[in-house]
């Protein structure tokens, strides 16, 4: 069994340049992963192969039965309800895969973004279909948690689809990878990384041919040119025109080279020539290479003149029925801290009592961990009511994490991956005291992440960072908090 897309483009309504363009490939059982930067179309090839779209032209087939697991946890998931009163072999068993707790589908608004998430693919696995499409599954997933997911996944044996940043899932689950670089999709085999690694030999090489084509490019031209010019001499020792009509030595000379045809020659040579360069010049303009990260944004950031940027006092913080323990905490001027902690043991709870303690003397910018249609929509009239040098700032950013501006004014049809970039651009640009990140690195593309990470390291204010990527904590953080279960309620640790 396997699906095919088949020359599939498709451009959404409003926008005016093609979402995906041309674009075929088959995948066969077992996992396949699709790799790119964000807002290169990978959702929406991914809602065609569920059929949830229809493509502008192109053919799907045949039609299998497809399970489509939303990127925007947020999102209700179909089957609900359905696996809530459902006690048969398949359902306990999506409980069992994806350690559900009885009363999460009663309460979804209320989860976490990780327990939704989780509902979510425990769903998607419950409606057991052919084609099972997973969009960044392990986005707001602490460490055990995506082991559990990589875990439910490897147990489907149908066709598998699967985005992710997420390298480890990334080379542990899937057999071939899609990779999108520029315009050009390429099934490649493998996981993330053995398939980046053919990528970048195939780059280098591209790239070592282009230069070597360039090199016989401007070789031919001056050869052509200097041919050329040997030529015009050639024509000008021919003519007639200026000699005497008494001078009939010289004129029989040129007669007889003409006769003889060497005064030609170098005409001939000159034109031949010009027929190598074109050749040349066609060549080397189909030998591309696309563009990759520098991975740099700039320097960002002020650091506070006050003696700290954020205190809370020893206190338990509530919200609802939930309660958590929380030390003195302090957060300095230059001080980068890392909030770590299982899903659902009161991280966002600790980020929005620190941010409440800022004082007024400190600017502090918030990217938060959900990006739903309000933050959108927000995000988007927040950046047209820009003056033009504030703007342009904002997209020299969003340029350089390797996104198209043009896309955030073409339209509001941008992907989880932009709209968080374009938010975290728009904070960047007032230069803050305080940045508080809540898991940033969610719905970004490897590059972007390795660009952000660059910049966090040198970021001169203060930093409150909530991830479950250890590499970038380890590399722009010093100061470590953690959440975590307690005999009665939730702790927070200073470690």
């Amino acid at each position: 069994m396997q699906l095919n897309l088949t020359h599939i483009s498709y451009t959404y309504p409003g926008t005016a340049s093609p979402a995906i363009e041309d674009v075929s490939a088959t995948f066969p059982s077992g996992w396949t992963g699709i790799i790119g930067d964000n807002g290169c179309g990978k959702t929406t090839l991914a809602r065609i192969a569920a059929r949830a779209i229809t493509p502008d032209s192109g053919a799907v087939s045949p039609n299998l039965f497809a399970s489509y697991c939303e990127q925007d946890s947020t999102q209700e998931p179909d089957k609900l309800f359905d696996l809530a009163s459902d006690w048969g072999k398949e359902a306990q068993r999506a409980r069992a895969l994806l350690r559900i707790e009885d009363d999460w589908f009663w309460r979804y608004d209320t989860l976490s973004g990780g327990q939704q998430k989780r509902l979510q693919i425990a769903c998607a696995l419950y409606a057991q279909p052919d084609v099972l499409i997973m969009d960044e599954p392990t986005n707001d997933l602490d460490a055990a948690t995506r082991d559990i997911v990589k875990e439910a996944l490897a147990s489907f044996s149908g066709i598998g689809i699967l985005i992710s940043h997420d390298r480890d899932l990334l080379d542990g689950l899937v057999g071939q990878s899609l990779m999108c670089e520029g315009a050009r999709w390429t099934m490649r085999p493998g996981g993330y990384s053995k398939a980046s690694d053919q990528a970048a030999s195939e780059r280098a090489s591209a790239m070592r041919d282009r230069e070597q084509a360039s090199r016989e490019a401007k070789r031919l031209k001056a050869e052509a040119q200097r041919r050329s010019e040997e030529a015009a001499r050639q024509k000008g020792k021919r003519s007639k025109r200026g000699l005497s009509k008494k001078d009939s030595d010289a004129r029989e000379k040129i007669g007889r080279a003409i006769v003889s045809g060497k005064d030609g020659v170098a005409g001939r040579l000159s034109s031949k020539m010009s027929g190598r360069l074109a050749k040349a010049e066609a060549e080397l303009s189909k030998k591309t290479v696309s563009k990759r990260y520098d991975h740099r944004i700039g320097e960002f950031g002020v650091t506070a003149r006050s003696s700290c940027v954020a205190h809370l006092e020893a206190s338990r913080l509530s919200a609802g029925e939930f309660s958590i323990d929380v030390p003195e905490l302090w957060i300095s001027p230059t001080d980068h801290v890392v909030l770590t902690g299982a899903n659902g043991t009161g991280k966002s709870l600790v980020v929005r009592s620190i941010i409440e303690s800022v004082p007024d003397n400190v600017k502090v910018a918030y990217v938060p961990q959900d990006v739903g249609p309000e933050e959108r929509e927000r995000a988007l009239r927040h950046l047209r009511d820009q003056d033009q040098e504030t703007k342009g700032r904002i997209l020299s950013i969003v340029a350089r994490l390797n996104s198209d501006p043009d896309r955030l004014l073409d339209g509001d049809d941008l992907s989880p991956g932009e709209l968080r970039k374009l938010m975290l651009a728009e904070q960047l640009v007032t230069n803050p005291n305080f940045l508080v990140l809540d898991e940033p690195t969610n719905h970004l593309d490897v590059g972007s992440i390795e660009a952000l990470q660059e910049m966090l390291s040198g970021f001169s204010g203060a930093l409150l960072l909530v991830t479950h990527d250890r590499q970038l904590s380890e590399a722009v953080t010093q100061i470590g908090w953690e959440t975590i279960q307690g005999e009665s309620l939730m702790r927070l640790l200073v470690v």
